[in-house]
């Protein structure tokens, strides 16, 4: 085994890719570039810049491949193909501008030398030329100088050839190559893993499918198959990723870990066989269980989809036999009870793998709901659940579902308040009353209580245009707010009766989901005392950024609950580089928080920070849209209050990051 280093030519590359001796072997992933990604490449090429190295693999085996992302004829290599492992992105991209493809309509402006895609302002511009007229060996030079000149340009001819040119001497542009020679397919999957992980440590899902590669040939094309099905149903979340994690559950009995790959590979193609049918079964039987009793028609607004693995095992192993209504209405409690608690939101797989093996029991529901501790408590959501969350809370989603159940649809339009099946449709929400229309009296986590939301498109904001309630709620229908769960009093419509409609909207929310849960509490809960659905009702944190990143802004966090309450503040650039230190690298760093150095960890999935009284948890992704989310509503660092360290002293709770306003 060793690695030659060589060089070649765009030009090279780009002719031996649409002569197939440049190949992608099947653990590659889809062409994602963006249109602005394509034209930036095209410019950092233009001017010299650094434009990376490429991976290969040269191989006497026969590896599974998937498609590039690119146009023309297919034909057969003339040579044994190399496999790209890494630069697919970069070499597709090449190939698509100087082929003409139809994705990858790159311009050039020939006097202030700048690359984009095209659009209709550049059609209108003559000064703009695509760059594959350019690259086309037939192109005359001459002809698109005058072309250029007629349409106005005030440059000399020869700095129009000069420019043009050096568009044309791109093909002569090189790159350095590695090639893996004599590499097993075990470790050159690992390999490129590692190398398209941008530096971050290994997760246990990128070990585990890469694993599945190499130990079932095939298996990432069936995966894809089975993705682009649930594409067309609306769950486009069920995707590569979810169903290896899923396929490993089902054949390991378990989340992942990092003994996962190793058992992986010691599995029998018989048990990978009757794996995968229990997922594709179990999930043919539970999507249509949530659209047709919670009329959850797309994947986007479940909080979290690792939910829906302990119900694919436990539906998918029972076979074809038709689903019971105890078993039915189980599951659906559930998925609701353990969205509710964030049930996933830390010891990701830890918890996984309890749930998978109670999904195994005789009695599963039960079992499920044990792991949840409240399998002898009929659960209710409280009005004090709701005080305080926003739509980050999982109790936004609830909203959504008793929304649905109440035939609520958008208003003005009536149209759906869940789109369709089209991915570029998202769920949209609006304020009911406006920002504009609240004064100084209300914080930002007042005015983007939960309780003054509601689930409406673009459009229908368009209507409202930072009116109050008092002037739009007479332009619309009496069931048209009912449907929504939003009170009629009309002494509730003006900002000084906003806390009221809070108060009001938030109880007619609280009984709608309780009903929705007693809708599906399983019959031996019945006699059960009642407790809350979320061990975290009362409780609360609160986050304001105050300056920003480059300013030495301060995060402030007020937390509270019964019997406590705490406030503190960190350094917001100190506290996110900890943060992408764990999610990129998987580096465990110190921030202080409060005067005190606490720990920034990543466990299994999940990112962990000890603040005040909490320890907050959630994934990578929903910690930066709560930085996000707080950089939109950020006060000047002058505002920031004054505040005298007061570290935390005594235990702490689990707190999702997801339920801070």
């Amino acid at each position: 085994m060793h690695v030659e280093r060589i060089d070649r030519s765009i030009g090279e590359l780009i002719d031996q890719i649409s002569s197939a001796e440049i190949m992608l072997p099947e653990i590659q992933r889809e062409y994602v570039w963006k249109p602005t990604q394509v034209a930036k490449l095209m410019d950092s090429i233009y001017r010299g810049y650094p434009f990376g190295s490429l991976l290969f693999w040269q191989t006497d085996e026969v590896p599974e491949t998937r498609d590039m992302s690119v146009s023309g004829p297919e034909v057969k290599p003339l040579r044994p193909p190399l496999f790209l492992l890494d630069g697919q992105q970069r070499l597709t991209s090449l190939h698509r501008v100087f082929n003409n493809h139809q994705d990858a309509q790159v311009v050039f402006h020939v006097e202030n030398q700048r690359f984009q895609n095209q659009s209709a302002a550049t059609q209108r511009d003559p000064k703009w030329i695509k760059v594959a007229d350019v690259l086309d060996p037939k192109a005359s030079m001459i002809r698109l100088t005058k072309q250029l000149l007629e349409g106005g340009s005030t440059l000399e001819e020869y700095e129009i050839e000069e420019r043009l040119s050096q568009i044309k001497r791109l093909r002569d542009r090189r790159f350095i190559m590695e090639v893996l020679k004599g590499f097993p397919y075990d470790e050159v999957a690992e390999i490129f893993v590692r190398v398209n992980s941008g530096g971050r440590r290994l997760g246990t899902l990128d070990l585990a499918m890469a694993t599945l590669s190499t130990r079932w040939t095939g298996v990432l094309a069936k995966l894809q198959q089975e993705a682009d099905h649930w594409v067309q149903r609306g769950y486009g979340d069920i995707d590569v990723n979810f169903l290896s994690r899923a396929l490993a559950g089902v054949v390991l009995g378990r989340g992942l870990s990092v003994w996962s790959p190793s058992r992986l590979k010691q599995t029998k193609d018989t048990e990978l066989e009757r794996g995968w049918e229990v997922v594709k079964l179990g999930l043919r039987r539970l999507i249509p269980l949530l659209e047709a009793n919670l009329k959850l028609t797309r994947s986007d607004p479940l909080p979290s989809m690792i939910v829906l693995i302990p119900l694919v095992v436990l539906l998918g192993e029972q076979g074809e036999a038709p689903i019971d209504k105890p078993t039915a209405d189980g599951v659906i409690y559930w998925l609701l009870l353990a969205t509710i608690q964030t049930r996933y939101s830390t010891s990701t797989d830890t918890k996984l793998s309890q749930d998978i093996r109670a999904a195994r029991q005789p009695d599963p529901i039960c079992a499920l709901l044990e792991s949840l501790n409240i399998d002898n408590t009929r659960a209710e959501v409280t009005e004090r659940a709701l005080r305080g969350r926003t739509k980050e809370s999982p109790y936004f989603f609830l909203s959504l579902l008793v929304a649905l159940g109440n035939g609520a649809r958008d208003w003005w339009y009536r149209t759906d308040i869940l789109p369709g099946h089209n991915e570029a449709q998202k769920l949209e929400y609006q304020h009911i009353h406006p920002p504009a229309t609240l004064d100084d009296r209300f914080d930002k986590g007042t005015i983007n209580d939960l309780a003054n939301l509601v689930f409406a498109s673009a459009k229908a904001n368009k209507q409202i245009n930072g009116k109050s309630p008092a002037e739009y709620f007479p332009m619309l229908d009496e069931q048209e707010l009912k449907d929504h769960y939003v009170p009629l009093e009309e002494s509730l419509r003006s900002p000084d009766g906003y806390p009221g409609f809070l108060a009001a909207r938030r109880q007619l929310l609280v009984e709608a989901m309780n009903e929705l849960l007693d809708r599906f509490r399983p019959a031996f809960l019945d006699k059960e005392p009642t407790g809350p659905a979320d061990p975290n009702a009362g409780r609360s944190l609160d986050l304001a950024l105050y300056g920003s990143r480059s300013d030495g802004g301060r995060m402030v966090f007020t937390a509270g609950g019964e019997g406590f309450s705490w406030v503190g503040s960190a350094n917001i650039a100190e506290l996110e580089a900890a943060v992408e230190s764990a999610r990129i690298a998987g580096i465990d760093s110190d921030v202080v928080i409060a005067g005190e150095s606490v720990p920034v960890e990543m466990i299994e999935d999940s990112l962990n920070v000890p603040i005040g009284p909490f320890l907050v948890t959630g994934t990578p992704e929903e910690w930066r849209a709560v930085f996000d989310r707080e950089r939109v509503s950020a006060l000047p660092l002058a505002a920031a209050p004054s505040l005298n360290p007061t570290p935390w002293v005594g235990d702490r709770i689990k707190f999702p990051i997801t339920s801070t306003d």
